[in-house]
């Protein structure tokens, strides 16, 4: 059976809920607060709750943030490849949703910010296994050599997804140039893909991210409430009332890798996906992907 492999990072969110954010040196009150996982958690999450097994292929740290992160990804029935590091604790997100469901985010990392060729020597992906590759991974000094050696290596049939991230303005870069030839499915939300292209809409956007991928590889744009492009297929989304747009990206991912790993085709996965990301965004929290049956029910309305 496929499972999901995430080289990302998990840290713990502070999620605070207010109006608006206050101006340098202001203060204001925040609605609501809480310590959540996130980060890399929400894509296995998200797919885990739509059937497909999650292993964690990154480090988590040894205080209360890794031991509220394990306990999580636990609860998930996530699978951890590695065991705690000794040296540091795992990083923490603030991470702020106002009024109009705008998120501004501020983030220390922690033990996940390192990952070395030892690490992943021991791990032994499948044939039909998906990986997951962020982007923030290799902007990180302490893992980006030794995760894109090991990627490079991977045997071609095992599928490479690709989120972005950070890394939109960085399409020159080494690690970049290096990693494009093999992903083999790219996600990421329309400005990303606008900003890693520099086209001027999404249908050039598409043909543009065409002509960066291997030939056969997969373009997943999100276009928010409109739904996503798969390559140049649209696929429409669903009206909700949002409150939360955090974690909404990520839900689609995990959802619409679940949706390929059980046979469906990218047209029906991203449909399925995109019905996940809608139920997302009306809930408060970074973790909030629907499971298998919500989002069934959500497609026979």
């Amino acid at each position: 059976m496929s499972r999901l492999l995430h080289t990302g990072q998990v840290i713990v969110d502070l999620v605070m809920a207010l109006d608006s954010l206050p101006v340098s040196g202001g203060d204001v009150l925040a609605r609501s607060a809480s310590f959540e996982a996130g980060g890399g958690f929400n894509v296995m999450a998200a797919a885990k709750r739509n059937g497909l097994p999650v292993v964690y292929l990154g480090r988590h740290g040894n205080g209360r943030f890794g031991d509220l992160a394990r306990a999580a990804m636990q609860a998930e029935g996530v699978e951890m490849a590695l065991v705690a590091s000794t040296d540091k604790d795992t990083g923490l997100c603030v991470s702020l949703t106002e009024a109009s469901t705008e998120r501004t985010f501020i983030s220390h990392l922690g033990a996940e910010g390192d990952l070395s060729a030892e690490d992943l020597a021991g791990v032994l992906p499948r044939a039909d296994d998906y990986v997951y590759v962020s982007g923030y991974s290799l902007l990180l000094d302490g893992k980006a050599q030794a995760l894109l050696d090991w990627l490079l290596a991977l045997p071609r049939e095992i599928r490479v997804v690709f989120d972005p991230g950070p890394l939109v303005r960085a399409v020159d870069s080494p690690l970049m140039v290096a990693l494009l030839p093999r992903i083999d499915i790219w996600t990421s939300n329309g400005p990303e893909a606008l900003a890693f292209t520099g086209a001027d809409s999404l249908a050039q956007a598409l043909g543009d991210l065409q002509r960066h991928l291997p030939e056969g590889a997969l373009r997943v744009v999100r276009d928010g409430p409109n739904g996503c492009w798969v390559n140049e297929q649209h696929v429409p989304g669903f009206k909700v009332k949002a409150v939360d747009s955090n974690g909404a990206g990520d839900a689609h991912a995990g959802v619409f890798i679940a949706g390929l790993a059980s046979g469906l085709t990218p047209a029906q996965a991203a449909r399925r996906a995109n019905a996940a990301a809608a139920l997302a965004v009306t809930r408060w929290g970074p973790a909030t992907s629907p499971g298998t049956a919500e989002v069934d029910a959500l497609l026979t309305e």
